[in-house]
């Protein structure tokens, strides 16, 4: 945000929306607004006189003030006054000062955002996938707008910009709607059934749009090259620069920190950065949140009427079945069938079943059989006693295929010495038991500071860094790695 003058002073041009009078300066400034609509851009006082005189509200309006009232609003620069002297034919018309006026640009745009209120509720905000598909349209054009002229791709960019501007209001404006206290007290009548359905098909077809647009230009917005960017952008900003302003002076910074502003917004509602949801995925989620709670209070509706029906005929043919049971024993079927049964078991059993045919029914599973325990406190599982065992042999036996093991391990590392040396540069293709011993002897190398240690039978060995700073790769049976071109010597007993 830039703090400028126009920032900072007060806006006089509204106060005829709340001043004394109100009355007489909004019925004023609305007949202007209209005229101007109409390309009739000044008025003279008797005209705004004549329009006020034709409604029964101004019935007593008097022409001494229109003119005070016409004068109150030059003062707060709602209109411009200009001296019309075209038709002057004599001193006294000159002296009397007869004015033409005209809207300023401020109150033209305070009247159409007041136009705009007064209509708030009439017009109403919608959800529109056309405007997705619109903006996947124009956002696909983007690496074709570097070759096109000026004009092009300025049209072309405020088609964009407007597009996005409407869906993201009219999105706002619509869940906010539906969201409010007038909203959820219309969820809760009965009248709204019938307009549920209506509504949430209305919010899955959003969804849809959602759903196929929004991964596209996501995509597309992601994978757009930043030269591509900052050549499309610095055309908008030229021909921005170019368009010919009366009594206004533009900064090429100020219009190229809202495009590029306008840019960035366009990427974050679409593309999620840092972890953090994009404000789509946040529309998706609050259109489904309000499909849910429409389907919940529909069903309270629905269950609400259900608990208040006249269950009297239910109970009669539910009687006229029973007499109609030959014994007690039929009754008591029929009982379990209305009511249920009187003390149900309920067996959770958790295995395997031997096939997901829907098909299938329950008594043609396998029986699974389970030991109940009973729920009280002081309830202990018996323990199951049982005699020491003698493991000596299995140890024993564990103890030989350890040492054998170690020793294959050895004189499979002893076969890589060459001249008392293994070099990793020179190394074939070795095993990863092998590759585990000879890393084991390096790390143990390493955390001493003259590069010494001893193997597990005790051979002392030391590492030759002198072309540690070179590269050599080693390859194994499960795969290669590159390493320092490191090699191990081992020394005499001394």
């Amino acid at each position: 945000m830039y703090v400028t003058d126009k920032l900072t002073k007060p806006l006089t041009e509204v106060k005829y929306l709340n001043a004394d009078n109100v009355d007489r300066y909004r019925c004023i400034m609305r007949i202007f607004f209209d005229n101007y609509e109409k390309l009739k851009y000044w008025m003279y006082q008797e005209e705004v006189y004549d329009e006020l005189k034709q409604d029964p509200y101004f019935a007593d309006y008097k022409m001494e003030q229109c003119q005070q009232d016409l004068n109150a609003l030059t003062a707060w620069k709602n209109l411009t006054a200009d001296q019309d002297t075209r038709k002057v034919t004599s001193l006294e018309e000159f002296s009397n000062r007869r004015f033409r006026y005209q809207m300023s640009e401020y109150s033209v745009e305070i009247e159409r955002l007041v136009l705009r209120l007064e209509n708030l509720f009439i017009e109403g905000a919608s959800l529109e996938p056309t405007l997705l598909e619109r903006i996947r349209i124009n956002v696909g054009r983007f690496p074709q707008m570097v070759s096109e002229p000026l004009d092009a791709v300025y049209t072309w960019w405020t088609d964009l910009n407007n597009d996005f501007i409407r869906l993201n209001q009219n999105y706002q404006d619509y869940i906010r709607d539906l969201n409010s206290v007038r909203a959820e007290e219309m969820m809760r009548t009965r009248a709204f059934l019938g307009f549920k359905d209506r509504l949430i098909e209305y919010l899955r077809n959003f969804i849809k749009g959602l759903q196929r647009n929004v991964g596209i230009i996501e995509e597309e917005i992601r994978g757009l090259p930043e030269e591509t960017k900052e050549t499309v952008l610095n055309k908008v900003v030229q021909y921005s620069m170019s368009i010919p302003r009366i009594d206004v002076e533009m900064s090429e910074t100020l219009i190229a920190d809202n495009i590029y502003g306008r840019f960035q917004s366009i990427y974050d509602w679409f593309v999620p950065e840092n972890g953090q949801e994009n404000e789509a995925g946040k529309l998706f989620d609050a259109t489904n949140e309000i499909i849910r709670k429409i389907t919940r209070y529909a069903a309270q509706i629905s269950e609400r009427n259900a608990l208040g029906a006249n269950r009297k005929e239910e109970y009669k043919k539910a009687a006229s079945i029973f007499m109609a049971c030959e014994d007690v024993q039929q009754a008591h079927k029929m009982a379990a069938m209305i009511f249920g049964l009187e003390k149900p078991f309920h067996l959770n059993v958790k295995k395997e079943r031997e096939t997901d045919s829907m098909n299938t029914t329950v008594y043609e599973e396998a029986p699974e059989e389970f030991v109940l325990k009973p729920r009280i406190r002081t309830y202990r599982e018996k323990s199951i006693r049982s005699g020491l065992r003698d493991h000596g042999t299995e140890k024993a036996r564990v103890r030989e295929q350890m040492l054998k093991q170690i020793k294959e391990d050895r004189e499979k590392a002893g076969e890589l010495i060459q001249n008392g040396r293994i070099d990793f540069s020179t190394l074939p293709v070795i095993e990863p038991r092998v590759r585990e011993i000879l890393l084991r002897w390096l790390s143990d190398a390493m955390e001493d500071a003259e590069y010494s240690a001893r193997t597990d039978d005790g051979r002392r060995f030391v590492l030759d860094m002198k072309y540690a700073q070179e590269k050599c790769g080693v390859h194994c049976e499960d795969g290669n790695f590159t390493m320092p071109k490191i090699s191990i010597v081992f020394q005499e007993d001394e």
